[in-house]
């Protein structure tokens, strides 16, 4: 009996902390509250703007990331079911698609490589990961993991909603 109650408080414990951090239409919610623009610097210290804009009727979330002095990207995030998705249009010139995985923490949403198109092999350049935390709602920052030849790199990205005139 004590092993049975022990079980049952471990799953509503769980299933407690899921509610709390989200599920993936809750992440995909809060993903739509990034909209507008943002400014901020990659790993190397470089100015980067990100143009976040919710899409097709609510259904998808546009991310356009401009690393100065390079080409743009876009992210395009959506729920799949049971999962929150983003397919990444690289300019490496491939599409790896990932799915965020379960966490307690409603303020960071981890993706990982579900699957990739366009890759010219299996060690050509290519995202395979990438993390977003919420510091708070005009800071967040994204950690992107690039692997090459087999050897991953992790890239942050700091970024700040800019604010709207009001004159």
């Amino acid at each position: 009996m004590k092993r049975i109650t022990l079980t049952l408080a471990t799953c509503l414990a769980l299933y407690a902390s899921q509610l709390l951090a989200g599920g993936p239409a809750e992440k995909f919610e809060k993903l739509k509250t990034l909209a507008g623009s943002w400014q901020g610097t990659n790993y190397q210290g470089k100015p980067v703007t990100a143009i976040y804009e919710v899409v097709s009727n609510g259904s998808a979330v546009m991310e356009r990331l401009q690393n100065e002095g390079e080409l743009d990207m876009v992210t395009m995030y959506h729920l799949d079911g049971e999962n929150l998705m983003m397919t990444h249009y690289c300019s490496a010139m491939n599409q790896p698609r990932m799915r965020a995985e379960l966490s307690d923490d409603a303020n960071v949403v981890k993706f990982a490589m579900f699957d990739i198109t366009n890759l010219a092999s299996k060690d050509a350049g290519h995202m395979e990961g990438m993390v977003l935390n919420y510091k708070d709602d005009d800071h967040i920052v994204h950690e992107w993991t690039f692997v090459d030849k087999g050897k991953p790199m992790t890239a942050p990205i700091t970024l700040e909603r800019q604010k709207m005139s009001t004159k």
